[in-house]
């Protein structure tokens, strides 16, 4: 990808026009960080660059993602580059988008951008980087620092606020002191937001090893409070403290974050590891000298199933999420399920995220206990060893069998019935199909 953002930069000097790496690609080089895409801007205006890009190769093309701010995306070797004309832009009043773009220098470009780190340029022919913003020294002295007013660059793009809290937590970073007072003054403007930019930030601040310092600051600024009001209606919520000595609820619910190995790490697995006790609150009870929160598990995923609706989630990340933490405490009651039970737990194709939600929860508590996780994936293992997961208890008997045999009616009773059989063959009540015909026999004169 690198070296293909080279060839283009290359190709728009040849033809006369300024064309640099700009903004994330030049923080991340700088850093000593392998960028995870380059962004190009250039002097060229956006039928030129079109132009250009469809001239680099013979599969090379380009889609106008936002030609009318002189953004266009250039697809060349198979990899996406955005390429951008240098401009400055007037009024946000919708707090996302400028009004108008007028395109200019790079200079001008440099100083519409929102934080020093990501407003340089680097020239990869000259091996030079173009720093107007004093970036270089930020990232030196590890300070995040908006660009120009910090007021007006929050105002311009609200979304900047949750990047600001991003940035300062990933990178390990302090912030400059206007922007830190900018960020705390305007943090109410996150809920002009639309919410599918809301959750794409916040995911990408969830996927982050430091996943869990974000979120706590995002509480100390108040914006949790605004975005997420049912997860900051867990603070404070204590626990019984013979089970949860880390403190109240969110606390637990940090700490989980906090120690998720990092290998483990996806979209549905953080969400539902951050939503899994949010029933907790309206479920407090204290009876016969202790805590309870009965039905939280429940309650947790029809709330958690509201919140990702709201986030525009796909359906089919809320019912892998919502079922997650549905059934979180479920895995306490494994060991003494029937094994036809457990079977059927294991081959559920989310049970393995399953464990891993109820290993952080384990690691959300004080003192540690992972006795449960360690006997439930030796026993997983050793159903997996033994073939028990392969389906191969499949009842010799069929649908037809059933219908022809004992005179049934085609509906829902045959594939209960089947169901049955497999679950006797998992216990290894029946062998043959004899014995599967008995049982049947057994059934129907009940």
């Amino acid at each position: 990808m690198e070296r293909t953002a080279i060839k283009i930069v290359k190709a728009f000097q040849k033809a006369g026009f300024e064309a640099y790496f700009a903004g994330g690609s030049v923080r991340d080089l700088l850093m000593g960080n392998e960028p995870k895409d380059y962004d190009i801007a250039t002097s060229a205006k956006p039928d030129e660059i079109e132009k250009i890009v469809n001239k680099i190769h013979i599969e090379s093309k380009t889609v106008p993602i936002g030609k009318e701010f002189g953004v266009i995306l250039g697809i060349v070797h198979g990899h996406p580059f955005e390429i951008a004309t240098f401009r400055s832009d007037s009024s946000y009043s919708d707090g996302r988008r400028p009004d108008a773009v007028i395109f200019t220098s790079a200079k001008e470009d440099a100083y519409r951008r929102d934080f020093t780190m990501n407003g340089m340029f680097y020239d990869p022919v000259k091996k030079e980087v173009i720093d107007y913003v004093k970036g270089q020294d930020d990232i030196k002295n590890k300070k995040i620092r908006f660009i120009g007013e910090a007021h007006e660059r929050i105002k311009e793009d609200h979304l900047r606020i949750l990047r600001a809290v991003r940035f300062r937590n990933n990178f390990g970073f302090e912030y400059g002191t206007r922007t830190k007072k900018a960020l705390l003054e305007l943090h109410h403007l996150i809920d002009n937001i639309s919410k599918e930019r809301i959750q794409d930030e916040l995911t990408k601040i969830l996927l982050h090893p430091h996943r869990a310092h974000s979120m706590r600051e995002l509480d100390e600024f108040g914006t949790l409070e605004i975005l997420l009001p049912e997860l900051s209606a867990c603070k404070g919520i204590e626990q019984p403290t013979e089970f949860h000595r880390e403190g109240g609820v969110l606390t637990h619910i940090l700490k989980s974050l906090h120690d998720m190995p990092n290998e483990w790490i996806s979209k549905e697995l953080v969400w539902a590891i951050m939503l899994h006790d949010i029933g907790k609150p309206a479920t407090f009870e204290e009876r016969e000298d202790r805590i309870h929160f009965d039905g939280h598990a429940e309650l947790s995923a029809k709330m958690a199933g509201e919140i990702l609706r709201r986030f525009k989630f796909s359906r089919a990340e809320i019912g892998k999420i919502t079922w997650l933490i549905e059934h979180h405490m479920t895995v306490g009651f494994i060991p003494e399920m029937r094994r036809a039970h457990q079977v059927g737990l294991f081959l559920h194709p989310f049970f393995e995220d399953l464990m891993k939600v109820h290993y952080c929860d384990e690691h959300g508590t004080h003192p540690i206990d992972l006795s449960l996780y360690e006997n439930i994936m030796k026993l997983y293992t050793e159903f997996k060893d033994e073939k028990l997961l392969e389906d191969h208890f499949k009842p010799k008997l069929t649908g037809d069998d059933l219908i022809k045999e004992f005179k049934l009616e085609p509906g829902p009773k045959i594939k209960k019935i089947l169901n049955i059989i497999r679950e006797e063959r998992i216990e290894n009540t029946i062998k043959t199909k004899a014995d599967e015909k008995k049982l049947v026999k057994k059934l129907l004169s009940k």
